[in-house]
C-alpha cells in the first residue's frame, strides 16, 4: 500500500487501496470508519445490531421512539459537535445560549444553576452568584464550595496520583460537606461520571469540572437532540458512511481476530452464515468485555483481567407517559429525591401519534443505578411516580396513560479510582490492530465526546501508520 492512498482530503473519484475493518458502529466506530475513509482507505463496518449508534440511539415501542438513554452533551463537546456536523446533522440539536439548569426539590421553589449573562465574567466566576444563591445548600456551604472550585481548577487531571485519588476523599478535605456533596457535586458529577463521588477517580471528575465549568464560562452549555437519537446516530450516520463508500453490515458478529500472513482475519457470523474477512488494519471499536474476548492474547498491554477490572456501571431510564403537561422545562435536576434527572421527550419520541394532544413523555435517568437495576418494573414504579408527584406539582393529580424502563447494566466502565490504569491506548502489540471506544484512554469519562475522540484517535494512529514506509519505525 502506498502513501497516497491514505492521504487526508475526501475520496470523490479517488481509488481505494487500503482495505480497513472498523468492528462495533457505534460512535467510536463510526467516526474511525469515516475519518479513515474520507482518507481513502477501503472501509468496512462491522456491527452486532441491526442499528447503528450503540447505546446512543433509539428504538420503536409500537408508534413511540425510545432513546436508549438521555444523553446530553456540553458546549465544550468539540469532537462530538464535529461528528453532528459531518453527519450533516448539527441543525437537529439545541444548545443553551448559557448554562441554566433548574434544580427541584420536593415541596420547595425552583433554583437554577446558571452562569451569569455578563459575558466578560471569566470562570469560574460565571457561577458564583448561582452557587451564593443555590438554596438547597446553608450559606457557609456555599461559600465553601466557591473555594473548592477555584481549588479543582488546578488539579493536576493527567497525573497517576490524580488517578488513584477519590473525588470523595478530595471534596472532604477540601472541607466540602455530605450535603454539599449530595446536592451540588453529585448533581453534575452522577450524571456525567456514572459514579457517585466516593465512587469515582478525581481524574475523571476534575475533567468534567475544569472542562466543563471551571475553565470557559459557555463550556458547561447544556445541548440535547431535538429528534430520535437514531435519527442523528443511525439514520444520519448510515447515509454518511455509505456516501463516504463504506460497505456497512449490520448484523454482523464478529467473534475472532487472528493474523495472517498477509494481514488480519475477522471471523463473523452472518445469519448464521459464518464467513472470514482479510484485511490491512483493524479499529476494533466494541465495548471493553467484547474486545477482551475478541483480541488476541496479550495483543494489549495490560494485566491479565483487565476489562474485568475496569468493570462497568448501570444505568436505568424510567418513562412516564402522563395525560397532560406537568414539567414546563426541557430538563431538570432532582435533589432531595430518587430522581436525579428528568427530560421531556414529547416531542423527541412522537408522542401525539400515539397519546391524546397535551400528554407528556418525560425519560427519567438513574445514573449509577446499582441499586436500582435489579428492581422489578413495579418496585421502580412505586418509587419513582411519588417522587415525580413529589417534585412536580401538576403530576399529582395527573393520569399515567404509559409506564416503562428501560436498563443498561453494563452503559459504562466503573470511573473507579485506580481506573485509568486498565484503560489502553489506540495501539496494541499486533500490527495493524487499533483500539477505539469511550473506555480507551481518551483522558474523558465515558460520554459521547470521549467514544468520537477514541475513533478519531485510533483512525489518526493507523493513517499514520499506513504512512510510513514500509520497515519504518513509528517516531
Amino acid at each position: 500500500m502506498t502513501a497516497g492512498a491514505v492521504a487526508g482530503g475526501t475520496t470523490t473519484g479517488r481509488a481505494r487501496t487500503a482495505r480497513v475493518a472498523v468492528i462495533g458502529g457505534g460512535l467510536a466506530g463510526i467516526t474511525a470508519a469515516l475519518r479513515c475513509a474520507d482518507a481513502g482507505a477501503d472501509v468496512v463496518l462491522l456491527e452486532a445490531k441491526a442499528r447503528l449508534g450503540g447505546l446512543a440511539t433509539s428504538f420503536r415501542r409500537g408508534e413511540l421512539d425510545v432513546d436508549n438513554g438521555q444523553h446530553v452533551f456540553l458546549r465544550c463537546c468539540t469532537a462530538y459537535l464535529g461528528l453532528l456536523d459531518r453527519l450533516g446533522v448539527a441543525d437537529r440539536v439545541s444548545l443553551q445560549d448559557r448554562l441554566d439548569i433548574p434544580v427541584r426539590a420536593p415541596g420547595a421553589p425552583v433554583t437554577r444553576l446558571r452562569r451569569s449573562a455578563l459575558r466578560l465574567l471569566p470562570a469560574p466566576l460565571h457561577l458564583g452568584a448561582a452557587l451564593l444563591r443555590y438554596r438547597p445548600l446553608a450559606l457557609p456551604d456555599r461559600l465553601r464550595t466557591v473555594r473548592a472550585a477555584l481549588a479543582l481548577r488546578s488539579v493536576d487531571r493527567a497525573s497517576a496520583a490524580t488517578d488513584a485519588t477519590s473525588f470523595g476523599d478530595w471534596l472532604a478535605a477540601h472541607g466540602q460537606s455530605a450535603r454539599a456533596v449530595e446536592v451540588l457535586w453529585d448533581l453534575v458529577g452522577i450524571a456525567t461520571l456514572n459514579a457517585r463521588a466516593g465512587d469515582a477517580s478525581l481524574a475523571l471528575a476534575a475533567t468534567v469540572f475544569q472542562l466543563g465549568l471551571l475553565t470557559d464560562a459557555a463550556a458547561g452549555d447544556i445541548g440535547w437532540s431535538r429528534v430520535p437519537l437514531g435519527a442523528l446516530h443511525d439514520d444520519a450516520a448510515r447515509a454518511a458512511l455509505t456516501a463516504a463508500g463504506v460497505d456497512l453490515r449490520t448484523s454482523t458478529r464478529a467473534h475472532a481476530l487472528s493474523q495472517t500472513g498477509s494481514g488480519l482475519r475477522v471471523t463473523t457470523t452472518h445469519d448464521e452464515r459464518e464467513e472470514e474477512l482479510v484485511v490491512d488494519r483493524i479499529v476494533c471499536a466494541v465495548p471493553h468485555a467484547h474486545a477482551q474476548r475478541l483480541l488476541p492474547d496479550a495483543a494489549v498491554s495490560l494485566p491479565a483481567g483487565w476489562a474485568t477490572a475496569l468493570g462497568s456501571t448501570p444505568i436505568v431510564n424510567v418513562h412516564v407517559v402522563y395525560d397532560r403537561r406537568v414539567l414546563d422545562t426541557d430538563f431538570a435536576a432532582g435533589v432531595d429525591t430518587p430522581v436525579q434527572w428528568v427530560f421531556d421527550r414529547t416531542r423527541q419520541s412522537g408522542c401525539a401519534r400515539v397519546h391524546p394532544a397535551g400528554a407528556q413523555y418525560l425519560a427519567v435517568s438513574l445514573s449509577a443505578a446499582g441499586d436500582v437495576i435489579g428492581h422489578p418494573l413495579a418496585r421502580i414504579r412505586e418509587q419513582i411516580l411519588p417522587a415525580l408527584a413529589a417534585l412536580l406539582p401538576r403530576a399529582r393529580d395527573a393520569r399515567v396513560l404509559d409506564f416503562f424502563v428501560t436498563r443498561e447494566p453494563s452503559a459504562t466502565f466503573a470511573p473507579t479510582p485506580g481506573s485509568g490504569g486498565f484503560r489502553p491506548g489506540p495501539g496494541t502489540r499486533v500490527p495493524g490492530l487499533y483500539l477505539a471506544g469511550a473506555w480507551t484512554d481518551t483522558g474523558w469519562p465515558a460520554t459521547m465526546e470521549g467514544a468520537v475522540r477514541s475513533g478519531t484517535t485510533a483512525a489518526e494512529a493507523l493513517l499514520a501508520e499506513a504512512r510510513r514506509p514500509a520497515g519504518a519505525a513509528a517516531s
